[in-house]
């Protein structure tokens, strides 16, 4: 057969599947395809239901269907056919000799793509076979671009908040040099307060928002005297009165950000030393009416100041510092985060032994 276009439309590697109870009419419209769209190969079927199950294991990228076929009609095709995840944005193309409105709206409404009549002209059914394919190709490219496109969208998100976190770090560092707690104990509690969130079940991205905004928990002791701050003995009830005003002077600190990890940073800076049964400071809440972020924090900053060597004490053995937070579990901790912390015991393990300081 004589090809319809004197230059045939390439599209390489495409596949095409055709069905139809007629061998002669299978063989006539292969014939088609194939001789005027290079590149492009038929698979046939006079059975809608292997047809069907080659679609589903097989990648296609356009199917003509036969209204009348065996065992199910092409409508009943089309509907399982769309009915497939990885098939709804493939074309399909509906070959019937009847003409009534009724049964073009019924498959339009199951999903069929478009429809030619029978006698199959062959100028108007390689055209729609070939519009058909350029749509499909032409929509998988902005497909793939989108995907690039989100993917590149990503990379610079997570440069960013690399950037900002680094930012946040020296931020951190600045409030070190007053006071004795060291970049370790900054990066084992953050590292206990992601395994807490990750245990409690809460989503990726809040997960790595308290990550990110745990070191932040005590930048309000950059505004608390020298002579307090450093205070080798225990303080006086009145320093310590000074001393709790660390919390809110974080939360002033941070306030006003439009970043959600300086804006979680301030709410666990405010709310870190609040208590489970609401004896904590400094509005003595309660419960659940701690933010979750801060309770988490709350548990994390303890756990490893328990466990680190500091001027004035040495460090605890994490077995000792275990059963103090059990026992203070209910009336400290949030028994919630207590038992998150606790059920990742070989994590918390490694977790201080990789990061001795």
């Amino acid at each position: 057969m004589q090809a319809l276009t004197t230059s045939s439309y390439e599209l390489l590697n495409t596949k095409l599947v055709i069905a139809d109870d007629s061998v002669s009419m299978l063989a006539h419209l292969s014939e088609l395809v194939e001789q005027n769209i290079a590149g492009c190969d038929t698979v046939q079927f006079t059975d809608s239901l292997a047809a069907l199950d080659y679609c589903l294991s097989t990648e296609v990228d356009l199917v003509v269907v036969d209204y009348v076929i065996p065992p199910f009609d092409g409508l009943e095709f089309i509907e399982r056919f769309r009915r497939a995840p990885m098939l709804r944005d493939i074309p399909i193309i509906m070959v019937t000799n009847q003409d009534h409105a009724a049964l073009r709206y019924k498959a339009l409404q199951l999903g069929a793509t478009d429809f030619v009549k029978k006698p199959v002209d062959a100028l108007e059914f390689v055209t729609r076979i070939r519009n058909l394919l350029s749509l499909s190709y032409s929509r998988s490219l902005i497909a793939r671009r989108a995907d690039w496109l989100a993917v590149e969208v990503r990379k610079a998100t997570s440069s960013i908040v690399e950037r900002e976190r680094e930012a946040i770090l020296f931020l951190c560092r600045a409030a070190e040099y007053r006071d004795p707690e060291t970049a370790m104990h900054l990066k084992r509690m953050a590292t206990y307060a992601r395994l807490i969130a990750q245990t409690m079940g809460l989503d990726e991205e809040t997960v790595e928002l308290i990550y990110g905004a745990a070191p932040m928990h005590d930048i309000g002791k950059i505004g608390i005297p020298d002579h307090i701050l450093l205070k080798a003995g225990r303080l006086t009830p009145e320093e310590m009165e000074v001393m709790k005003r660390h919390t809110t002077f974080g939360a002033d600190i941070l306030a006003g950000s439009a970043s959600p990890l300086l804006q979680l940073a301030a709410v666990i800076a405010l709310s870190h030393h609040e208590r489970f049964d609401g004896t904590g400071y400094p509005h003595g809440l309660a419960g659940e009416k701690i933010p979750l972020a801060g309770r988490i924090v709350a548990l994390a900053d303890v756990f490893d100041a328990l466990t680190s060597r500091r001027p004035y004490k040495q460090a605890w053995s994490l077995e000792r510092a275990r059963e103090h937070i059990t026992a203070e579990c209910g009336t400290h901790f949030d028994p919630v985060c207590t038992d998150a912390l606790f059920s990742q015991w070989s994590v918390v393990e490694k977790t201080a032994m990789a990061n001795q300081e």
